[in-house]
């Protein structure tokens, strides 16, 4: 009885691990080089580093070799975590279901915005902000941390449902293709932009908007329908 009491608790223990090890998703960067990436469109670029186990865009310095990093994979519904700082008015963003037969990965995948709201130069609508479906939707009562702290942020996209969570706190929510987000996206720059939102299926893409960012601890658990 107390052999079989064992067997039946060290079964318990590891179904408890293999749950908690799925639960936690596949890492998208292994913290040392850019297995799984590559540069939007095969673009050459020297903007992009890996140190000390952080992917690193560096700032411009007038070299044109610039490009978005976007993963190898494209992925359908699943939930995206990672973290990031940013400098003084820094500017960046997370893309997703990005599509390659247009110039810029914007014009295919939402994005969610990563921004200096208060330091960054001019001045910046609330769909600029931090946390918000760029262009779109304003993220509600966002609570980034001080330039210079690592945010916690995630995307959840499970069919045509969409949420952006920042810092602990869903802050956007919406429907792909409703009626709303319609209605939205006449309204804004995306007007005229027939493939954005469209595809069902696309890359992972992070920013290079020509500032520095940080970023680590990149994490998709995938969803099966």
């Amino acid at each position: 009885m107390k052999h079989l009491l064992k067997i039946t608790l060290l079964a318990i223990l590891i179904s408890g691990c293999q749950s908690k090890e799925t639960n936690q998703g596949t890492p998208l960067f292994n913290g040392k080089d850019f297995s799984g990436w590559r540069f939007y469109k095969g673009r050459e670029n020297n903007s992009w580093e890996v140190v000390d186990g952080v992917l690193h865009c560096k700032p411009f310095d007038g070299n044109d070799k610039r490009a978005d990093l976007i993963t190898d994979k494209q992925y359908e519904n699943f939930e995206l975590s990672w973290e990031w700082k940013l400098p003084a008015q820094g500017n960046s963003g997370m893309m997703f279901r990005v599509t390659e037969e247009f110039d810029e990965p914007y014009l295919s995948g939402p994005e969610y915005q990563m921004l200096d709201d208060i330091g960054y130069p001019g001045k910046i609508e609330e769909w600029q902000k931090t946390g918000a479906n760029y262009g779109v939707h304003v993220a509600e009562s966002a609570k980034p941390k001080p330039i210079g702290e690592w945010n916690e942020s995630k995307i959840i996209v499970n069919g045509n449902h969409v949420e952006h969570w920042l810092n602990g706190k869903k802050v956007v929510a919406y429907e792909l293709g409703s009626a709303d987000w319609k209605e939205r996206k006449a309204k804004s720059k995306w007007n005229e932009a027939s493939g954005y939102g469209a595809a069902t299926k696309g890359h992972i893409a992070i920013q290079d908007h020509g500032s520095e960012v940080w970023v680590r601890n990149v994490n998709i658990l995938e969803i099966r329908q």
